[in-house]
Formats: C-alpha cells, structure tokens, sequence
C-alpha cells in the first residue's frame, strides 16, 4: 500500500488542498513531503517527494512556477503543491494548470492558511503507515526464503553482478530470483516497489 498523489486532499485536516492540474498522473506514489525554498530545486530531491513551493523566501513569478513544473517533471517528483494567498502567490494562473496537464504532473493549490506543520505531519504519517501496512502483508516463509538474497542486495548495493559472484550463481539467476520474490508478494505495485518491501520488511523484521 503506497500514498498517492490524488489521496492527499482526502488525508485528515488536508481538505483545503485543491488538485487543479495533471489529474491523469494521480496515481504517482509520493515518497516524501519537501518545502522548495530555492529557485531551482533540481539538485535536492532524488524522485517521488511531493514539492512544496511557498514563494516565502523568494518571489515565485508566473514564468518561474512554469519552470517549477518542467523541473519536477525532469527529476520525476511526485507533485507540485503551490501556496497561494494574498501575501506571497495570490492565485494559480489557468495556464499553470494547462501546462500540468500537458506533463501529465499532478498540480495542487494549498492556502497559506493551512500550517505547512499540519501537512508534512499528515503525509509524513501516511507514508510510514503505509509502508507498515505493506511490510505486515509479507508471507514470513517468503521472507526467510529470500534472506540470503536481500543480504547479498545490501552488501552488493544492488550491484547484480556483485551479488552473483558473492552467492556463486549466473547474474540472470539474481534478476530472475529477484522479479519471482517481488512477483510473490500481493498488490498492484511494480516489480521494483515490491522489491523495496521485501528489502524494508527484511531489514526491519530480520533477528
């Protein structure tokens, strides 16, 4: 179970939160909450966090939040979430939520009135319920199964030929072990989100 993008206008006090652009991308999962007070944002995220842009500490002009938009699309964030209100961004431009729909990035419009504590608290306690939801929904057989192999992924940081040389096997055998343990596990995730909660279950679970 993953938090995505469309859910987190309905999460608890987060009502306020408008989705006003890129609807057709609301199922991208959101790894984690980041408030952008630079210009450009590209060099602090690593894909999957929802970007907050509060126009606070800089002045955010319309041409600047169209590229807000094209950066989040090129780091493949989550979102982009705007503070508007009458001190700092008065109003989301109709051509901003055109262009998100364009991208295909979903585009939120929070007020200034809404704390930006209450927010990251409730999307933080999202994400971690969620990922304590997946991780008790992993068969434990499975788990023990596979725990020569997860340790291999963290000893080889997912270096495959890595870990094929340290347990004595073909690299092909590693991926194809690796797709059939992610393909065990239920739910509509890809392959890679699966693997990611064998690999948190293990480490969190393991003796």
């Amino acid at each position: 179970m993953t938090l995505r993008c469309r859910e987190v206008p309905l999460l608890p006090g987060l009502d306020a939160i408008r989705l006003r652009g890129g609807e057709s991308a609301g199922e991208n999962p959101v790894r984690w909450p980041y408030v952008a007070e630079n210009r450009s944002f590209k060099n602090w995220v690593k894909g999957g966090e929802l970007v907050f842009v509060t126009g606070i500490s800089r002045h955010r002009s319309p041409q600047n939040l169209a590229e807000c938009l094209y950066e989040g699309k090129e780091c493949n964030v989550s979102g982009l979430v705007v503070l508007t209100g009458d001190a700092y961004i008065g109003q989301l431009p109709n051509t901003l939520c055109r262009l998100a729909d364009e991208l295909a990035i979903p585009l939120f419009e929070q007020p200034y009135s809404l704390p930006m504590v209450e927010v990251t608290e409730a999307i933080g306690r999202a994400i971690v319920w969620s990922e304590h939801a997946s991780i008790e929904h992993v068969d434990q057989p499975i788990l023990a199964d596979s725990a020569e192999l997860l340790d291999a992924w963290i000893a080889c940081r997912g270096n495959q030929s890595a870990m094929a040389e340290a347990l004595d096997c073909h690299r092909n055998t590693i991926r194809n072990r690796m797709n059939q343990l992610s393909e065990s596990l239920p739910g509509s995730g890809n392959t890679t989100e699966k693997f990611r909660t064998l690999l948190k279950a293990h480490l969190l679970l393991k003796p």
